[in-house]
Parts: C-alpha cells; sequence; structure tokens
C-alpha cells in the first residue's frame, strides 16, 4: 500500500503557529540578497500561508506565489492575498512539488516543511536551480525527527498486529529526509555554493495532551486520512496513541518539552559572469 496523501486542516496546523513559523524565520535570515530589483519568489508547499507572507515583509517589491496542493489550505492562504504596500504581490495557487516547474526565472524559490511528503525531491533540484535566475537561491527546510519517539511510536502502532491490515505502508521513515551531508552533495552537485545546517528546537507545548495535538496537524494526517471512512478506528487508534505519547513526553510544571531536529539548505545559483 502507497504512503496516504493527507487531507489537511488549517485551523489545526495553526493551533502551534508560533513554533511551526520559528524555522522558516531562521531559515529566511540566512537567504542572501536577491537579484531582482522586483524579486520573483514560489514558496512550494506554502499551506495556510502564514509564513508566506513573511517573504512578502522581507522583499517589498516582489511578486510572491504560495503553491499548495491542499484545497482547504489554499482557500485560508488565499484570505491573505493581494497587493502589498510598497508594489509587491502575494497570491497563491494550486500546484504539486513532485511536479511543479519555474515557469519563468526565479529570484528564490523556498519550501517549509513540505520536501518530507516528496518521495525523491532532490530529484526536483535541478529543474528548480534551472528555473532560477543568475544568483538566485533555493532554500528549504524539512523535520529531521523521523526516529523521535512522536513519530516512531506512531509507526510501531500503525505496523502493530490490530492496525497493520489497514495502515501498513501510510507512514514513511528510511527515504523521508536525507542526512545534511547529502543534501550539501546534491546541492553542490548541481553547481550552487550551499548552506547546510541543522538544528534542535525544544518547544514547550502547552496544554494536555500537547504532542499529539502538535501531531494531528502535521505527522498524524495519514493515518487519519486513511481511517477517515471508519471514525470509530480512528479515535481508538488515536487512543492507543495517546497513551504512549503521554509516557514519552510527560507534561512538567509548565509545558511539555517536545523536541524538534529540523534540517536547513540555502543554495546560490552561480551568477551571470
Amino acid at each position: 500500500m502507497p504512503a496516504t496523501t493527507p487531507t489537511w486542516d488549517p485551523a489545526q496546523y495553526l493551533r502551534h503557529a508560533g513554533p511551526r513559523a520559528r524555522p522558516f524565520a531562521d531559515l529566511l535570515a540566512r537567504v542572501p540578497d536577491l537579484p531582482g530589483d522586483r524579486p520573483r519568489i514560489a514558496d512550494l508547499g506554502c499551506g495556510p500561508g502564514h509564513v508566506t507572507t513573511l517573504l512578502a515583509d522581507r522583499w517589498p517589491t516582489a511578486r510572491v506565489t504560495g503553491y499548495d496542493n491542499s484545497a482547504e489550505m489554499l482557500e485560508r492562504a488565499r484570505q491573505q492575498a493581494g497587493d502589498t504596500p510598497d508594489g509587491g504581490h502575494l497570491d497563491f495557487a494550486p500546484a504539486d512539488a513532485r511536479t511543479w516547474t519555474p515557469a519563468e526565472p526565479h529570484d528564490l524559490v523556498i519550501s517549509n516543511a513540505t520536501l518530507q511528503w516528496v518521495p525523491g525531491h532532490t530529484e526536483r533540484f535541478p529543474d528548480w536551480i534551472a528555473g532560477l535566475a543568475p544568483g538566485g537561491v533555493l532554500a528549504f527546510q524539512v523535520p529531521g525527527n523521523f526516529a523521535a519517539p512522536s513519530h516512531r511510536l506512531m509507526r510501531e502502532l500503525a505496523h502493530s498486529p490490530r492496525w497493520r491490515h489497514r495502515l501498513a505502508g501510510t507512514l514513511r521513515h528510511d527515504d523521508a529526509v536525507l542526512t545534511p551531508e547529502a543534501y550539501l552533495a546534491h546541492l553542490t552537485a548541481a553547481g550552487c555554493t550551499a548552506d547546510v545546517w541543522e538544528t534542535t528546537y525544544v518547544h514547550l507545548l502547552p496544554g494536555e495532551d500537547a504532542v499529539l495535538d502538535w501531531v494531528k496537524g502535521t505527522g498524524l494526517r495519514p493515518v487519519l486520512t486513511a481511517l477517515d471512512d471508519d471514525p470509530e478506528a480512528r479515535d481508538a487508534f488515536v487512543e492507543e496513541y495517546r497513551t504512549v505519547l503521554r509516557a514519552a513526553y510527560p507534561p512538567g510544571p509548565h509545558g511539555t518539552a517536545f523536541p524538534f531536529r529540523r534540517i536547513f539548505a540555502v543554495a546560490r545559483k552561480p551568477a551571470d559572469r
């Protein structure tokens, strides 16, 4: 059974909008100046658009398009579309990162916590880099926490005797993301200068069953989608998963500590000589 294409819930995703936005802000801080006076920017996997607006803040004259293959996410994102005060424009459009290619030269192609959903995403790098203007930038951030209890326990439960006939193959792991060294090798082989690094955030999440609440907006979506036609089974899986998460992430007096490793890359295409 292939990995399930998840359906998305923008409201659930945005329940942790602050900590989800921080890696994008850290990625954006390492993106250098762009070559165009009115940069053309694509945000692949823009989700509800809450971080896409940061691109318009950084480059006020830019033409920014956020792309996503979720109609639910795009409906939410389009609430933020329109002209910007300094002559730029922000819009959103449907597209799939597995097939999207720039239709015109771009100054920046950026992706935040999306490429882990795209099998073989490094094979897309040459097309995206070819679509950059000279001196343009490809930048992305992906989660690197697939070995963490939040994901490991989810996979173990999905492959347990009770659930494997329904969920085997629903969740990906080993091929979801590469090591930082592998990303560096791919980007430099494509002719770019590249900066690749990793960071582990320790989010302090409020509320009861905080880690479960977090993954309901992201990593658990394929399971919720696969069981959507059987609410009783879906609720039973969530309850089993809730129990093991409580043991793995016990709450403290000020919230639940949730370590989250992420991998970052910023690659610049050579400028014309």
